[in-house]
């Protein structure tokens, strides 16, 4: 026997390698139990178990009067549990009687079923069904076993395409955003989440916590048992800073007009609240979410979410005779008392600028002007105060920024003026500024923009950002968000120059080319004009405040109609019925009325009375 000897050291070195693989063993041991127990039992009990999400509802949306916008109803999936249809017999019978109730073609119901039971997983057959055919559906799952109906939330619009730009609308995630919300264990790829307006905005406020049914599968995915159902929670309710009544009288006004096209805009002065906003064309949110059965596919592929009064850049026109008065006060380089003949034209030299009036104003003094609109007295006065003082008062005004409201794709609009030209090394002409002086050429604004141009002029040059949330609400009533005024800067005018402003303004309404906007017992400021649109008709605009005698005012208002021609009469009657709305319950014979009304836009629940007549003559041309 051969005795053979092993160094010491290579011992020692086995013993080493035994005492590293024992010590790697039990650093994975404490990993795998301890440090990442939660995620391998979570991944685990995954594989163990198969989730049908039940959507839960979304939280509601109220206008400030309480009026219930958007809501919830009820949904039905149809399931189906493979185990208990033995035969293909059997699941072609299933196929055959579902396709006459879902209207889905029987190959594809029976290829379904058959490929559900071969891999003895749950399928859904049809979701966001009606009440009417899960009735129907009824009959079918007491004849055969595995076929179950769940109950969910659709979100709903009970007035259709009232308020759609604002509010948005749901659908299915695409797939960006299935990625980036793919570590939210509340959605899956079927998930429905907000995709435009505040739907898009407060999709975290307004998601509530989804409900299922549970099961347990095997290894290979297949059903086992069923585990538990768990309930839904929904979300938060968002209350608006909205009127009812006064979107209403804004949307209606709007569809009834020439056109039915352009947008209002109406905010409070004191606080930067919206109070009504209005686009048209506007659409039916409920379209994304139809019954199964109610869907329009081609009215999806042509859906106007083009938003006109954040998104529409137009040429003021007339009301642009706001900051041509702001600029002309305060350099004090044309007297409020001076006079300029206006013989219905200016001769440039090489061209003649018309004033809306072909047949002239005669001598026009400033509160003359601006109460007539008379371009030619703005032309005068233009020259005088110079280019470059208009540009830069405009843009005091916040022309040529967006306004900051908490929705996206805001357009910042264009300030016209020679600073520009300089800056593009290119020349001003005198027609540059007879053109600007009356809000033509290159100045562009948005209805929103124009808004807060006159709720400045209002509150005495403090803009706000525009808001639209009151306050976000739990379902047990627990306060989460509330919307308060955000102050983005002021303007710093001298009080002659504010005062002689809205005495112009209320001279307008008064006896001037907005008569169309008075209402008895409140006090309306406002400027009405059209703005030349080389691709077809003119477009018509009014701007407004009003208040009631002794009190600041509580509304500002502007009216774009797309082609509407005239301002006085296009534009004006629709902020009228906007600000009667608002202060009907106010003046001492006005009725509430509660809720969306009926009208020839919308279905409502309560009729609203007509805005009063007016006596006087509206002036009919280029105001």
């Amino acid at each position: 026997m051969i005795d053979r000897y092993i160094p010491q050291e290579r011992l020692n070195y086995l013993w080493m390698l035994a005492y590293a693989a024992a010590l790697v063993f039990l650093l994975c041991l404490i990993n795998l139990q301890v440090l990442m127990a939660s995620r391998y039992r979570e991944i685990a009990d995954k594989n163990r178990t198969q989730i049908i999400a039940q959507a839960a509802p979304r939280g509601r949306i109220f206008t400030s009067d309480d009026v219930a916008v958007a809501t919830s109803k009820p949904s039905f999936s149809l399931i189906y549990f493979p185990g208990q249809l033995k035969t293909n017999l059997e699941l072609e019978s299933l196929a055959s009687g579902l396709a006459r109730q879902l209207s889905i073609p029987y190959e594809i119901l029976r290829n379904t079923l058959f490929k559900s039971a071969r891999k003895e997983t749950p399928v859904r057959l049809a979701e966001n069904l009606s009440s009417r055919t899960m009735l129907s559906l009824s009959e079918l799952k007491t004849i055969y076993p595995g076929v179950d109906i769940i109950v969910e939330a659709r979100r709903f619009y009970p007035f259709g395409a009232y308020l759609s730009h604002l509010i948005g609308y749901i659908s299915k995630m695409d797939v960006g955003e299935w990625s980036s919300r793919g570590k939210d264990k509340n959605y899956t790829m079927d998930s429905r989440v907000g995709k435009t307006g505040l739907e898009k905005m407060y999709e975290k406020e307004l998601k509530g916590r989804d409900g299922g049914i549970y099961l347990e599968v095997d290894s290979r995915g297949r059903l086992s048992r069923r585990l538990e159902s768990r309930e839904w929670a929904p979300g938060a309710d968002i209350y608006l800073t909205i009127n009812s009544k006064a979107q209403t009288a804004a949307e209606e006004g709007l569809a009834a007009s020439a056109t039915g096209k352009g947008a209002v805009v109406a905010i409070d002065p004191r606080s930067g609240a919206v109070l009504a906003l209005v686009s048209m064309p506007d659409y039916d949110p409920n379209m994304f979410v139809a019954y199964q059965e109610d869907r329009d596919q081609e009215k999806l592929k042509n859906l106007p979410e083009f938003n006109v009064a954040l998104q529409g850049t137009y040429p003021p026109g007339s009301p642009f005779k706001i900051i041509t008065s702001a600029a002309l006060l305060e350099t004090g380089k044309v007297s409020i008392d001076e006079f300029f003949n206006c013989p219905g034209y200016y001769d440039a030299g090489s061209r003649k600028f018309k004033c809306w009036e072909k047949k002239g104003h005669g001598k026009m003094s400033f509160l003359d002007g601006l109460a007539h609109s008379c371009d030619v007295y703005f032309y005068n006065s233009a020259l005088r105060v110079g280019p470059l003082n208009i540009e830069k008062m405009a843009r005091q005004f916040r022309l040529g920024l967006p306004t900051g409201i908490p929705l996206p794709d805001e357009k910042s609009g264009n300030v016209f003026g020679p600073s520009k030209r300089a800056a593009k090394k290119s020349y001003w002409f005198i027609g540059d500024t007879l053109n600007l002086a009356i809000g033509q050429g290159e100045t562009l604004v948005t209805p929103m923009q124009a808004a807060l141009m006159i709720s400045a002029v209002a509150n005495g040059g403090v803009f706000y950002r525009p808001y639209y949330v009151e306050k976000i609400v739990k379902g047990e009533g627990e306060p989460l968000y509330r919307g308060k005024a955000e102050e983005l800067n002021r303007i710093t005018l001298k009080d002659s120059t504010w005062n002689l402003l809205r005495q112009g303004l209320k001279q307008v309404v008064d006896e001037g080319t907005g008569q169309a906007a008075r209402i008895s017992g409140v006090e309306v400021y406002g400027k009405t004009g059209t703005a030349q649109n080389p691709q077809g008709k003119d477009h018509a605009w009014f701007v407004a405040y009003a208040l009631t005698p002794g009190r600041s005012a509580e509304v500002a208002v502007s009216v774009l109609v797309e082609h509407g021609e005239h301002g006085a009469s296009s534009a004006a009657p629709i902020a009228r019925a906007v600000i009667e709305a608002l202060f009907k319950e106010k003046r001492p014979s006005g009725k509430a009325a509660a809720g969306p009304v009926t009208g020839a836009a919308l279905s409502r629940e309560a009729p609203v009375s007509n805005s009063e007549p007016s006596t006087s003559t509206v002036k009919q041309g280029g105001v």
